[in-house]
């Protein structure tokens, strides 16, 4: 049986829309059953739309600082739809500790950075005056604290001296589409484990590859 998913977006659902394609193939373990945005006018709505997923909007702005309020209305559809798992597309709204200790190691999120390194705002600026040579994206289990859940899988790119936040993020979005698929993948078939503040994945091991930058 497939694994019911939900996609929270608040803009223009790119991420969504990477989800939305891999489980098209017959042998993705999990499906999209509602894509829910807290703004109306999220771009994302109509490409969810466009691919036959039901869509819902709770508007969040009308509740204010009741995040409890907000959280109730979503998940009553949550419920209506049987959602097992959650995938955070780009949803810009911060949640109560209770929601996310309800959904943990059920619910996951994409952020433009080699976590632990730069989370929160403004990841790639971070990257650029710490000087890396490589950022990336990270897929995350969601947990109270921002950014910080238990890691499930990384991607990396180079960083060039002449990078600038915008062209850095078009390559590290290339990333986030790759790895967000496969990452749901793994929870959907059953093949991660928490073990306190890891993730480990069952079946998964060392590799030879590597990604040095600059290059020698």
């Amino acid at each position: 049986m497939k694994r019911r998913v939900a996609i929270l977006i608040s803009g223009r659902g790119s991420n969504m829309a990477a989800l939305i394609e891999a489980a098209k193939a017959a042998d993705f373990p999990a499906e999209i059953v509602v894509v829910i945005s807290n703004r109306a006018d999220a771009a994302g709505l109509e490409k969810a739309a466009a691919n036959g997923i039901p869509t819902a909007i709770i508007e969040s702005k009308p509740f204010g600082k009741d995040r409890a309020g907000f959280e109730a209305m979503m998940q009553r559809v949550l419920d209506e739809k049987q959602v097992e798992l959650i995938c955070l597309g780009g949803f810009m709204r911060l949640f109560t500790a209770e929601f996310a200790r309800r959904w943990y190691g059920k619910m996951l999120n994409i952020h433009p950075s080699l976590l632990p390194c730069f989370p929160g705002l403004d990841p790639h600026g971070q990257a650029l005056r710490a000087g890396v040579k490589l950022s990336g994206a990270t897929v995350h289990f969601v947990i109270p604290e921002t950014d910080a859940g238990p890691i499930v899988m990384q991607g990396a790119v180079t960083v060039a001296d002449d990078d600038t936040p915008e062209t850095l993020a078009a390559r590290v979005i290339k990333i986030e589409h790759r790895i967000y698929p496969e990452a749901l993948r793994l929870l959907a078939s059953g093949r991660l484990k928490l073990d306190g503040d890891r993730c480990r994945t069952l079946g998964s091991g060392a590799t030879d590859a590597t990604l040095i930058a600059p290059a020698p």
